[in-house]
This record gives C-alpha cells, sequence and structure tokens, in this order.
C-alpha cells in the first residue's frame, strides 16, 4: 500500500505541476481546446475522446460508491472535471481512512462489508 501512496502522490504533484505551467504559457481554454481536437477527428481528438471515457468512468464510480447521494454526485462531477490528481488524492485519502482494506476503498466500506 505504500508504494501506491507514493505512487498517487507523484500523479498528483507531477499533473499539478504540469498543469500550472500550461496555464502559465497558454491561459485557462482547456475545453474548446479538448473538444475542438475530438470535433477535428484527428489522433488528438482520439486521444481526448478516450481520456473522456476515463473521466466518465471515474465521475460515475465515485458516485456510485457514494450510492449517488448529494455528496456522492459532488465528488463525482469533481472526478469528472478534475482529472487524475482529484482521483489520486481521493484514492489516496479514501487508502487511510480504511486502512489499505481494498474492497472497502473500491466498493466503500457499506458494500466491503456486505460482501463478506
Amino acid at each position: 500500500m505504500t508504494l501506491f501512496r507514493l505512487f498517487l502522490v507523484t500523479i498528483i504533484l507531477v499533473v499539478n505541476i504540469y498543469t500550472a505551467v500550461v496555464i502559465a504559457n497558454h491561459g485557462m481554454g482547456l475545453y474548446p481546446i479538448f473538444f475542438g481536437d475530438i470535433a477535428a477527428m484527428t489522433w488528438p481528438g482520439q486521444f481526448n475522446l478516450d481520456f473522456l471515457g476515463f473521466l466518465l468512468m471515474s465521475g460515475l464510480w465515485v458516485a456510485w460508491r457514494h450510492a449517488f447521494s448529494a455528496g456522492g454526485l459532488i465528488l463525482g462531477i469533481a472526478a469528472f472535471n478534475l482529472g487524475a490528481p482529484f482521483l489520486a488524492a481521493y484514492l489516496l485519502i479514501e487508502s487511510v481512512r480504511h486502512k489499505g482494506d481494498s474492497a472497502a476503498i473500491l466498493l466503500g466500506k457499506a458494500r466491503a462489508e456486505n460482501r463478506r
């Protein structure tokens, strides 16, 4: 679990630093570029569409893990919009909260307890 947590911290740091450099150099215009590449049917667009699928799965999983409660929906929207740094931080926090119990991390405490 320690290596996994270090991996998560690395993702948070690397993506946030990279994002800060991109924002400093190009501003905050992500969405028009992101969806413009998809609309252009190019390789960058294919990558963005594939990544969009991961963002959707991430957001839906986080919301599902919280039984689609109001808080879970807010966290799911955050997961969708904030990407890998959010999901890495979320998993890091949950790994500490659940003391490394993989089932509880992935399913949530109630679902993990119900399967035993």
